[in-house]
């Protein structure tokens, strides 16, 4: 097969990007414990994350045309390895700025997977096969099944050998990428499509069907990483549950549950108008759910439901919106990935900021108290009640894209 090798690195910088996006927070807690970082300061690096991308997205989505495609895609791995580096060894270089190495790390890391957000999948839509739209979804479930990975490891890690070894676990990952920038040696990337010039970007942004694709994957985008980046602190934090059985039992079950419904999407699969309606709706009572209960194993089981029901979200929203461009190219998955970044960005910040926040006003202490909870738990209660609001307001939109959904696969 001319492209398998292609396909392999493809796929590892995927699970490298799901060490990207998921071994930071679920380091939150042993960060606020070791270096006294509040909640709304972690959320902010959550942000920068996500904004560094979208920084990236745009770019892209403008000026694709200026971009040698195949070297930006082989140099995605190295920024990775380069920032997972960064970001465990200068808080020791630099202890009295522990915090602002974070961010450098998170930068560059980040721009790293705002490139393979961008990149990776027109690379894998543009080998030929048989179903592109189950060749998508697979390229996404493998994210998801290596987001379980990285947290089965990172939770193993720490528990042999203890949180104040976090960065030699942050090496360790960097292994990932590294395996990525090797395979892509020797590789031939197959040509993708890119707007001439910029006019040709103005056409498209025109089109109301673009901004409703969209909005989409912006509630979808929030929807998902609302939960996957909040969920470790919140079964810990607001339900008292051991950080390794939280881990493993809440945050690892929604990263399975995230690559079972893109696995099944893969091989079953088609209707995407279907799977982002009907997943909309169930995301709804899992955080519900989640916000309200009192028993921590049915908040362990929604954290983890949850990750079934968002799945197809994001790649759904992809596959519904490269069935209404099917020569969007480059530009398309830019927009889109721009679209999901924004969404992946407002979510996680805003709930750390209305846990920040309600750990502060003296009325929802008063109510904390009156409820026999924390201060803490209290917050944590509330930003997961805010955070149902994504999936809430995406269920109309999926509903009209469901109505719709004539010319799309």
């Amino acid at each position: 097969m001319k492209y398998t090798r292609l396909k392999f690195a493809c796929y590892t910088v995927n699970i490298s990007m799901a060490v990207v996006g998921n071994l930071p927070p679920m380091l939150f807690l042993t960060f606020r414990e070791l270096y006294g970082i509040s909640y709304s300061l972690l959320g902010l690096l959550v942000l920068i994350n996500f904004s560094t991308q979208l920084f990236v997205d745009l770019i892209f989505s403008f000026f694709s045309h200026r971009f040698n495609i195949p070297r930006m895609v082989k140099l995605t791995p190295v920024l990775a390895v380069a920032g997972l580096l960064l970001f465990a060894f200068l808080p020791f270089v630099f202890p009295g700025q522990i915090y602002l190495c974070f961010v450098l790390g998170t930068m560059i890391f980040s721009a790293a997977s705002g490139f393979a957000e961008v990149l990776i999948s027109p690379v894998i839509a543009a080998i030929p096969a048989e179903n592109p739209d189950r060749e998508m979804s697979k390229l996404h479930s493998i994210y998801a099944w290596g987001v379980v990975g990285v947290i089965a490891a990172g939770t193993l890690f720490l528990l042999a050998f203890g949180k104040e070894n976090w960065h030699w676990l942050m090496t360790f990952m960097a292994l990932i990428p590294a395996l990525s920038a090797v395979l892509y040696c020797g590789t031939e990337i197959p040509k993708m499509e890119t707007p001439e010039r910029v006019s040709g970007v103005v056409s498209y942004l025109k089109n109301k069907t673009l901004w409703l694709c969209v909005g989409a994957i912006f509630l979808g985008g929030a929807a998902e990483c609302t939960m996957a980046q909040w969920a470790s602190g919140y079964l810990e934090g607001a339900l008292g549950i051991d950080k390794v059985w939280g881990d493993i039992f809440g945050v690892a079950m929604f990263a399975a549950m995230l690559g079972l419904g893109r696995s099944l999407y893969a091989k079953l699969g088609k209707n995407a108008g279907n799977a982002l309606f009907f997943g909309a709706m169930g995301a709804v009572v899992c955080y519900l759910a989640a916000a309200f209960t009192p028993f921590p194993l049915l908040g362990l089981v929604a954290c983890g439901f949850c990750g079934f029901c968002v799945s197809m979200l994001w790649p759904g929203s992809l596959i519904v919106a490269s069935g209404y461009f099917p020569s969007g190219g480059v530009f398309l998955y830019a927009m889109m990935a721009a679209g999901g970044d924004l969404g992946a960005s407002v979510g996680p910040q805003l709930i750390g900021v209305i846990t920040d926040f309600s750990m502060e006003n003296p009325w929802l202490l008063s109510l904390a108290e009156a409820l026999s909870l924390s201060p803490e738990q209290m917050g944590l209660k509330l930003g997961m009640l805010v955070g149902v609001l994504f999936p809430l307001a995406a269920i109309p939109l999926y509903r009209r894209i469901k109505k719709g959904e004539t010319t799309v696969s």
